[in-house]
């Protein structure tokens, strides 16, 4: 049984790690895989039609903990304690709740102190105890002693009412004084853990199609000398079509890992593929998981000439091995007509295909269906996805109509030593 320690507002955890409000999901799902000899049967639950409309979920069944993340930044905003019978919690170094102290309302009063009037809610016979972060719900017996913790009994002192003896049914870690109203916070300080995050990339492009990219990246940096001074710092950096490997590297660092190319699955979509002179050399990826974006150099010149962004969405087949790329792409839309013009629009990650297709209209080839699979396993249970081909840009599109990826061509620009010369005649 888990032996955890309560922190209103911030986490819950022990002293070999910690379930922290705005967590990002794959810093969870690492932490699960690592102690996956005491922490088994874990549920991902995510909605496969609408996944931006409900939370993704983290059920660890076995100990009656659920973590809900935010269904768009996918940090940790909600953690549920609903059974607490197969938990062990403590507050400030003291147990609440074991298999010796039962989670009673005198309990509670006892271990957390005095707060406001509680809150009866009729619909799940449930009475909630609310402090700033946490909360706590109460099941009554009957209906029959429902009447006396309505709000308006005993001029709204109805959690002086609360029978004696009852015990929590569920427990609530969240941020602010509101469950229902509360939201994911900002990434704390401590799940950095030495890494560069993304905020939002925005697609750089005129008026023919994509020229790079701008990642405002965060970091938790220090001041001189004093650890005590760390901060999230915000900086900005541009990569572009044509930059060499040196560029990329000083720009956003080492990769995680540098994939070689084996072969080309998409040559034979080319124009004439059987013309095509094997290459002596494979291209090359950098791929940044955290940032949620992949690098393709040409083997030849170690060029940029493909950036691909990943959405992460539950339900594709490279679920959590990125981290989400909150991308926005600008749109150039031309009108036909009298009034001939151009419109300005945003396509971002959180965009369905039926709208993108209203905005640059249909594809005029039909899709090249993708069927990804593992070598050492051949099924893959979230079925094919469907590439369309539109404005330089590759969209990869799912079953329910998002995006899982989007793959940017254009055409290559000067190498930086080019563009340095270039500016000093």
């Amino acid at each position: 049984m888990l032996d955890l320690e309560v922190v209103p507002e911030r986490s819950l955890g022990n002293e070999q790690w910690e379930f922290a409000l705005g967590m990002p999901l794959a810093q969870a799902i690492s932490i699960l895989q690592k102690h996956c000899r005491i922490i088994k049967n874990v549920q991902v639950l995510y909605s496969e039609q609408m996944p931006l409309s409900h939370d993704l979920i983290l059920n660890l069944t076995q100990d009656g903990i659920k973590l809900l993340f935010d269904a768009c930044n996918q940090r940790l905003k909600v953690i549920e304690v609903y059974d607490l019978t197969k938990v062990k919690l403590k507050y400030c170094g003291v147990h609440f709740n074991s298999q010796a102290i039962a989670p009673t309302i005198e309990q509670i009063d006892q271990s957390f102190g005095a707060t406001h009037p509680g809150v009866y809610n009729a619909a799940e016979q449930l009475f909630h105890l609310n402090f700033r972060g946490l909360s706590f719900s109460f099941q009554l017996d009957s209906w029959s002693e429902a009447p006396k913790y309505e709000p308006n009994f005993a001029h709204g002192l109805a959690s002086l009412q609360i029978p004696h003896g009852a015990t929590v049914k569920r427990m609530y870690i969240y941020s602010g004084n509101n469950l229902q109203e509360t939201k994911a916070p900002a990434m704390p300080l401590a799940c950095f853990l030495g890494n560069v995050y993304a905020e939002c990339v925005e697609v750089l492009r005129d008026g023919a199609g994509p020229l790079g990219l701008k990642l405002r990246l965060l970091t938790a940096g220090c001041g001189p000398g004093v650890l005590a001074d760390t901060k999230v710092r915000a900086v900005e950096r541009s990569i572009y079509f044509g930059d060499s490997c040196q560029d990329v590297l000083s720009a956003l660092g080492s990769p995680h890992k540098v994939f070689y190319k084996s072969e080309d699955k998409m040559k034979i979509h080319s124009p004439s593929p059987h013309k095509q002179v094997p290459s002596k050399c494979n291209d090359y990826f950098f791929n940044y998981y955290i940032l949620g974006v992949d690098i393709l150099f040409d083997s030849t010149t170690h060029l940029v000439k493909k950036f691909v962004l990943h959405t992460n969405f539950p339900g594709h087949y490279n679920f959590n091995i990125y981290h989400r790329c909150d991308f926005k792409i600008p749109l150039i839309i031309k009108k036909d007509g009298a009034d001939a013009h151009s419109e300005d629009c945003i396509l971002t990650t959180y965009s369905k295909w039926d709208q993108i297709q209203e905005l640059l209209g249909h594809p005029m080839e039909k899709p090249v269906v993708l069927h990804r699979s593992s070598s050492a396993n051949n099924t893959n249970p979230f079925g094919s996805t469907f590439c369309f081909g539109l404005q330089r840009m590759i969209f990869e599109v799912m079953q329910n109509n998002h995006i899982a990826s989007v793959t940017l061509y254009g055409a290559p620009r000067p190498s930086s030593l080019a563009r340095v010369e270039q500016s000093t005649h």
